[in-house]
């Protein structure tokens, strides 16, 4: 008994271009003698496909999409995921195709509705398991939800603390509910259960499904095999690292994490056989590839040439040109050097060095004459008036506006170079350092920006060490750095991350030994700061809360946490 697993990049909407992957991956695994190709959740349309599931053509064109993969299908079972209507109901499924048709299909009955899962607003649950059979055994059918097992009440899940799934389900708790969906499976005869799968991911991710997965399996006494999505989607990046389970919840086989791949495993008497499991990657590596994997598939898929980016000298956008070198090739980068009157020597010398380390296209536009033009238009406005944000802001603009200038003129798309740390608390100006249509860091902590710099100068010493070392500054004005208007980065980051990413209070925040004058400004500017992150560009999601699709907090708001 052999099943291949297809770990494919999927393109949202492009149903032929989906249906071709498939067939190919069908073909090729009919080569290796497999007797099962598993493909990821709602593989023939992508994940997730949000308001196109409310438009009746675009259902049809995925059920059109599967019946033509039915077709050609021969010799091997096909397992695709695709919207689903029958009867006035749409569901998210799961269909076997063998022999040139449908033989079955399974309805998800776990529907996620937390952080950024909203499936409810979409699809019915389903109430049925699903059997087949193929090389001498009895098969089950899941998808995602359907294995971390049933939704928390309302009154009592934080989103921002379901850190996990598909499912983004605490893992304790993922752990300990048994679901009902592969229990179904199991007294509907399953030997071997088969997971379709677009769980998103985060910084710890694998190991929490990996718990969850195994849990499902020593509960049902059945072998998992676990198929993931690969690939970015607007703000989410899926990293496949499809796995297989024993039925004692044992690891026997792991693929690679941000690479498509068809792998087939095999099982002796319904056991599968284990194969060498690759050592665990730092963090750093494994966030720096979630990053690239997010940038190529956004400008890729969105069919930009190129990318263009403001490269000041600073560790931000040292970060970011990285990362977009890496991600699409020094070819399709375009750094820009800005430089004010404010500008550090060492700054240019940096920038310049780093753009040739990287072969990439370096360009310098001084703004001082666009800046004193500005200057003396508003002579009249700002006189008898201290220099201030206004002065420093302007600076900012002025830089944004001619990034967007070469953007129209050449078609690339700008990359922002904002942390998470600035988009918190407001340390970036609209329509300046903020303008460009993808931000690169914009889930990415001042303090992890550093370390994937580090980690990244071990790959190669690109990036000049004066730029890591040297205290971080705007250069808005003289002898400027962060900390004259920010607490350190490393307070910041905690307290952000307690405060975003897992919901506590002030005082709780306090209660860890945090100084109430440093919560209370950090909380204050993140609470003023939100009109500006929702005009933010969308940017890689790798923490279980970033700055868009799970973070749901009201502009107009005039709550105010207790301290």
């Amino acid at each position: 008994m052999r099943i291949a697993i297809a770990q494919i990049n999927c393109c949202l909407g492009d149903v032929a271009g989906n249906v071709a992957t498939i067939f190919d991956c069908a073909t090729r695994a009919r080569a290796l003698g497999a007797d099962v190709l598993l493909t990821p959740e709602l593989s023939i349309c992508g994940y997730p496909p949000e308001d196109l599931l409310l438009r009746d053509d675009f259902i049809e064109a995925c059920e059109n999409g599967v019946q033509d993969l039915a077709g050609k299908v021969r010799g091997i079972a096909v397992i695709v995921g695709h919207p689903r209507g029958s009867r006035g109901r749409l569901h998210n499924a799961a269909s076997v195709l063998m022999d040139g048709r449908v033989v079955a299909t399974y309805a998800k009955r776990d529907l996620p509705n937390y952080t950024v899962f909203d499936e409810e607003r979409y699809f019915e649950p389903g109430d049925s398991p699903c059997v087949f059979e193929a090389g001498g055994c009895r098969i089950g059918v899941n998808i995602c939800e359907d294995v971390w097992g049933p939704q928390a009440p309302r009154t009592a899940w934080s989103g921002a603390r379901k850190e996990g799934g598909h499912g983004d389900l605490a893992a304790g708790q993922g752990a300990s509910t048994a679901p009902e969906a592969p229990r179904m499976a199991r007294a509907a005869g399953a030997q071997i259960l088969l997971v379709l799968n677009a769980s998103p991911y985060h910084v710890d991710k694998l190991a929490t499904r990996y718990e969850v997965v195994s849990a499902r399996a020593r509960e049902t006494g059945m072998p998992i095999v676990f198929c993931n999505l690969v690939g970015g989607q607007d703000e989410l990046v899926f990293d496949g690292a499809s796995f297989v389970v024993d039925a004692a919840g044992k690891l026997t086989q792991q693929l690679p994490a941000f690479e498509e791949a068809l792998v087939v495993v095999d099982f002796v008497d319904g056991v599968p056989a284990p194969v060498e499991i690759p050592p665990e990657q730092p963090l750093e590596a494994v966030v720096y590839k979630a990053l690239c994997l997010g940038v190529k598939d956004y400008v890729g898929k969105n069919g930009f040439p190129g990318v263009l980016l403001g490269l000041s000298g600073g560790i931000d956008s040292a970060l970011v040109v990285c990362i977009a070198a890496d991600a699409l090739g020094p070819e399709k980068v375009r750094a820009v050097m800005m430089p004010s009157q404010y500008t550090a020597g060492m700054s240019l010398e940096d920038a310049e060095t780093l753009a040739a380390n990287l072969c990439v296209r370096y360009t310098v536009l001084a703004i001082k004459p666009v800046f004193d033009k500005y200057l003396e238009t508003l002579a009249g406005e700002f006189a008898n008036l201290p220099f201030d944000t206004a002065e420093e802001n302007l600076q900012s603009r002025i830089r944004g506006t001619l990034l967007m200038a070469l953007s129209n003129k050449y078609g690339s798309i700008v990359l922002t170079t904002g942390n998470k740390s600035e988009m918190a608390t407001g340390y970036a100006t609209l329509y300046g350092d903020m303008a460009g249509g993808f931000g690169v860091l914009k889930d990415i902590s001042k303090t992890l920006v550093y370390r994937l710099c580090n980690w990244r100068n071990t790959v190669a010493p690109v990036i000049p060490q004066r730029i890591i070392t040297r205290p971080p500054s705007a250069e808005l004005k003289p002898n400027q750095v962060d900390q004259d208007s920010l607490p350190p980065y490393e307070v910041l980051d905690a307290i952000m991350e307690l405060y975003v990413e897992h919901d506590r209070g002030p005082r709780e925040i306090m209660g860890l030994g945090f100084a109430r004058a440093d919560v209370e400004r950090v909380v204050r500017l993140l609470t003023q700061s939100e009109y500006k992150r929702r005009q933010a560009p969308v940017g890689v999601r790798i923490t279980p809360r970033g700055f868009g699709k799970d973070w749901r907090y009201p502009i107009t708001n005039r709550y105010r946490d207790r301290f």
